[in-house]
């Protein structure tokens, strides 16, 4: 009977212990696969390109683990640290910008793409920087005393994805412009696609995080 009381009081208790840490290693996971992807699409070679895609499919399936964890964890814990569709949207969002790094990555491999364009190394610096500024605004979710540090983050992501808007309007002008092989077009528009939205996905983690504080003071 103490057994079964102990379960079911467990069910009602918030478990911060849980998804806090969980949604720190997803972003933690977001920063390490953004750098991998950087690191590859810079790489020298595309020898040197390759173990490098293959990391990022590693963390890819890292992504998917934190991810079923924390939905795993919703549907077995009764009150959560915050709103529980928030919690949904915000590690669902998470992959999906590591789901568009691995997209990124897979197709630079599959068309072999060499060289790679500059405009998709900027690109791919700013899903980096994204993924940064994420980071920092889920760091300090767990006790959201730091809350102008926070939006201060929320705010960067916003004007980074901006930023990426007007770098892809211009290399895809550029393409049409200076690449006359029509595959090869299509092959750079989807890959400088994929990179931008990364960018669009992280703004929209950050809009759940702005809900979240908003909810919460």
């Amino acid at each position: 009977m103490a057994l079964l009381s102990n379960s079911i009081f467990q069910y009602f208790v918030p478990r911060d212990r849980k998804f806090y840490p969980l949604f720190e290693q997803a972003s933690a996971n977001l920063v390490a696969v953004s750098g991998v992807l950087y690191e590859a699409l810079t790489a020298p070679t595309k020898e040197k390109r390759i173990p490098l895609i293959r990391q990022i499919e590693k963390l890819e399936h890292v992504g998917d683990e934190i991810t079923h964890e924390i939905f795993s964890q919703v549907s077995t814990t009764f009150i959560t640290p915050f709103d529980r569709e928030d919690i949904q949207k915000l590690a669902s969002g998470l992959d999906d910008v590591v789901d568009y790094i691995h997209g990124t990555a897979k197709r630079v491999e599959l068309y072999k793409l060499d060289p790679i364009h500059s405009s998709m190394i900027k690109l791919a610096e700013l899903v980096v920087s994204c993924a940064k500024e994420l980071d920092v605004a889920i760091n300090s979710l767990r006790n959201m005393k730091n809350l102008i540090k926070m939006r201060e983050a929320l705010v960067r992501v916003n004007s980074i994805e901006n930023h990426a808007d007007d770098i892809f309007d211009n290399a895809v002008a550029r393409l049409f412009e200076e690449e006359k092989d029509a595959i090869q077009i299509i092959k750079c528009k989807e890959i400088l696609s994929a990179l931008e939205t990364a960018t669009d996905k992280c703004e929209d983690v950050a809009n759940v995080l702005e809900s979240v504080i908003i909810k919460q003071n």
